[in-house]
């Protein structure tokens, strides 16, 4: 049986107990609303533990992701489970003509919104709430949809992709950043220690945080699908996977596909 992870500060407002994340989150009944609970604890130092927990490199993930959507003057883009807004404004500065930024807790959509009155006022994004399986938007609505840590939190990850299939145009490009399991075996064994010794102790002390937030964060990695086995899920959804960049030894994996016409 695998080993409970460390506990950080106890509150009220605990969305996932020990005995959950011993277990494997991702088959939980009650996934999407302790998710959504823990979002909502943790969205107002969510950007500064971002930063300080993956030594800056979260910005540069968001950065190669753009690069791979490969934004194109017109472009309309629909950034799924966006939190903060963060690769949201990254495509408005990228160039898209038109940004939408999808999220399903207020708390993540708010601080979005506040970030995004630094911007131009006839660029910023729309944000509005969304779920990921079910996105209230039209067939083919746009060149781009992406996704940054989002997928693993989704309850049907295949229900949320068929989704994002529905509403790419033809010849649209989806992209999906994702933490994942490094595959050389020393890098593996110490990101696993650095994530569930280290940063849930740290990371809860940043954001005054009981919800188990970055207790499930590490279970959540480890209990998802690989790399391989999310690419064939896209395929499996009408998408044609063009290719996977791994990142910083392996943490983190982008994976573009397309909508062919």
């Amino acid at each position: 049986m695998s080993e409970a992870p460390p506990e950080g500060p106890e509150t009220a407002s605990r969305a996932w107990s020990p005995q959950e994340l011993a277990r494997n989150p991702h088959q939980s009944a009650e996934k999407a609303g302790k998710v959504r609970a823990m979002f909502a604890s943790i969205a107002g130092s969510y950007d500064l533990n971002n930063r300080l927990h993956s030594f800056g490199r979260d910005q540069a993930w968001r950065r190669r992701a753009v690069r791979l959507a490969d934004i194109r003057p017109g472009d309309a883009v629909l950034d799924v489970a966006c939190g903060t807004g963060d690769l949201t404004e990254a495509f408005v500065r990228a160039g898209a003509d038109e940004v939408v930024g999808g999220d399903f807790t207020p708390e993540m959509l708010d601080r979005a919104r506040e970030k995004a009155v630094r911007l131009p006022e006839d660029r910023r994004p729309s944000y509005v709430h969304a779920d990921a399986m079910a996105l209230d938007q039209p067939d083919e609505r746009f060149d781009v949809v992406s996704i940054a840590f989002g997928i693993r939190n989704v309850t049907e990850p295949s229900t949320a992709l068929a989704e994002f299939a529905r509403v790419l145009k033809p010849g649209g490009r989806l992209v999906i950043l994702e933490f994942a399991e490094p595959r050389f075996a020393p890098v593996r064994w110490a990101n696993r220690l650095y994530c569930s010794r280290i940063m849930p102790w740290t990371a809860s002390l940043v954001a005054r945080d009981g919800s188990g937030a970055y207790q499930y964060l590490p279970r959540s990695i480890e209990t998802f699908l690989s790399a391989s086995e999310l690419a064939s899920l896209v395929e499996q959804a009408g998408l044609r996977v063009v290719r996977q960049v791994h990142m910083t030894l392996g943490v983190c994996v982008a994976t573009l596909a397309v909508r062919d016409a």
